[in-house]
């Protein structure tokens, strides 16, 4: 991820186009209006117009515009001359580039020039700190369009359509102009930062082994497109980059993460060589949400998926759930279980631990328990479920209207017990001990316990649910944290999946891939 790279890279080239300015659109019209009189003079009343949204994408975004010229004339049977550098009157390549950059920069002249407001927070943030910075475009307009939108000094260096044309360089995916800017930056190519959106530009980073490649998906389904071409990081925010190269912490909802399953490939080249450690939720991940939490249970599907992967890399599941509970659901051996949201733990080879701080608050919990099952006993609905070392108090089947009592009766008997705190989940208010221990630190201790805090292994965790962001937050920064389902809270994960079967679909692909990698080291 970025910030490996935190203390290498000394420069950032930026495209202009779609990463910071808004100007897609502003080409994309220019492009229609003009083709579309000159196929019109050209073929006539049953002339096949520009669709913009199928070729402005596939034949001129970040390409360059005499290319993107040729490629379209060809895709209707068009071949034209390239013409004279400054004659637009022909109808040659040339002429009809120059006819489109009139069009545009009258468009531009009315409509002026939006920057992104993420990627102009990113670029003031890097001026600031010393970094060096580069505009590329395949634009023979980039300046006049960098002066509209009032950040031309904000760059140290442009290479645009023009440098092109007059270096004679190759346009994209070619990485002359990646080349050309490092260069005139003062630095390696491989110093270098490159932030595109377009395939040609991903690809052209990689070719020219820049040092690390973001792709930037301002449009939904574009994130495979950029992956596949190669980038090493696609986000659909610059402030995600900025987090990773500020060290700032800007935590984002479920539906701003990039999906796990269509990512795939993505996460397996973060694990590279190193070996997974996966340690599961049960309740939200590896079974839906059920009214009766006793009815939730594993699918032997689940249960069969799980198992195989316990057979090649170290499992866990770290559930709110009691460990005998938990332990009973799952059924099955050589995976360690933690439950009470860490306080109890057992796993193979003789691991056992309870948080010791814990025990003394026992008889504290008894207490509780009790009080809260005469106070709510009662109100239809409510499930007072005594954990060892929580209660958890269920209100899915609560009418709307005794919520509120409900609550009001927990918060009662919280002021009654000074060394238990409250904490909320799905439909779930929870009591216990006010201590410094969670799922996090579980997770943690585990990690030290069983030798795997090393470069040799990456953490990953998969949960649902606010109890799980402890645990996403310890691994944030070294590991793989995915959370389930689309929540509007802030999270630490960095991926999601949709529910419990896209999560059975993620380990199913992920037990398929790593079998196949053990596989591969077998036949060296």
């Amino acid at each position: 991820m970025l910030e490996e790279v935190n203390g290498k890279f000394k420069a950032v080239i930026l495209d202009m186009d779609v990463v910071i300015i808004q100007n897609a659109k502003l080409h994309a019209s220019a492009w229609k209006m003009m083709f579309d009189e000159f196929l019109l003079r050209k073929n006539g009343p049953e002339y096949l117009p520009m669709d913009i949204e199928k070729d402005y994408k596939k034949y001129f975004d970040g390409i360059s515009e005499f290319e993107g010229v040729r490629n379209f004339l060809e895709s209707r049977g068009i071949k034209l001359p390239d013409g004279a550098a400054k004659k637009e009157e022909e109808d040659t390549v040339n002429g009809l580039g120059m006819r489109k950059d009139e069009i545009f920069l009258n468009l531009l002249d009315k409509e002026g020039a939006d920057v992104y407001p993420d990627t102009l927070e990113l670029v003031r943030n890097w001026k600031s700190n010393g970094i060096k910075l580069a505009v590329i475009s395949a634009s023979r307009n980039c300046r006049r369009i960098l002066e509209a939108a009032g950040i031309a000094d904000l760059f140290d260096v442009r290479v645009d359509g023009q440098t092109l044309q007059e270096e004679n360089l190759q346009g994209k995916p070619e990485p002359d102009i990646f080349q050309t800017a490092a260069d005139r930056l003062g630095f390696e190519v491989n110093q270098c930062v490159v932030i595109e959106d377009a395939f040609p530009g991903v690809e052209a980073g990689k070719k020219g082994k820049v040092l690390f490649v973001v792709g930037v998906a301002r449009n939904e389904g574009e994130e495979s497109s950029l992956t596949e071409a190669g980038a090493d990081l696609v986000v659909k925010d610059l402030g995600e980059v900025m987090n990773k190269i500020t060290g700032e912490a800007k935590a984002l909802t479920a539906d701003e993460l990039p999906d796990a399953l269509a990512h795939l490939d993505r996460i397996m080249e973060e694990l590279g060589s190193k070996t997974p450690v996966l340690f599961l939720d049960y309740d939200g991940t590896l079974t839906p949400i059920v009214s009766d939490p006793e009815e939730a249970i594993i699918s032997e599907k689940a249960r069969n998926i799980v198992r195989e992967l316990s057979s090649i890399i170290t499992v866990g599941v770290i559930s709110g759930r009691d460990r005998q509970n938990v332990a009973a659901k799952v059924n099955l051996e050589n995976i360690i279980y933690a439950g009470s949201h860490g306080f109890d733990i057992t796993g193979p080879d003789d691991l056992e631990m309870q948080y010791e701080p814990g025990i003394k608050i026992l008889p504290i919990l008894d207490e509780a328990e009790n009080n809260l099952k005469e106070k709510l006993k009662g109100m239809a609905g409510a499930q007072v479920e005594r954990k060892k070392y929580a209660i958890a108090v269920h209100y899915r089947n609560v009418a709307e209207g005794s919520v509120q009592e409900l609550k009001n009766a927990v918060n009662e008997e919280l002021k009654q017990q000074d060394k238990l705190k409250i904490g909320a989940g799905k439909k779930i208010l929870e009591l216990k001990p006010d201590l410094d221990w969670h799922k996090g630190k579980a997770l943690s201790w585990l990690l030290e316990k069983l030798e795997l805090k090393s470069d040799k292994y990456v953490p990953f965790f998969i949960g649902d649910d606010v109890t799980d962001e402890d645990a996403l937050k310890v691994i944030k920064d070294t590991g793989i944290g995915i959370i389930v389902g689309l929540h509007e809270e802030k999270t630490s994960a960095g991926y999601r999946l949709e529910d419990t079967d896209e999560v059975i679909r993620f380990l199913d692909k992920l037990k398929n891939r790593l079998k196949d990698q053990l596989q591969k080291q077998d036949k060296k």
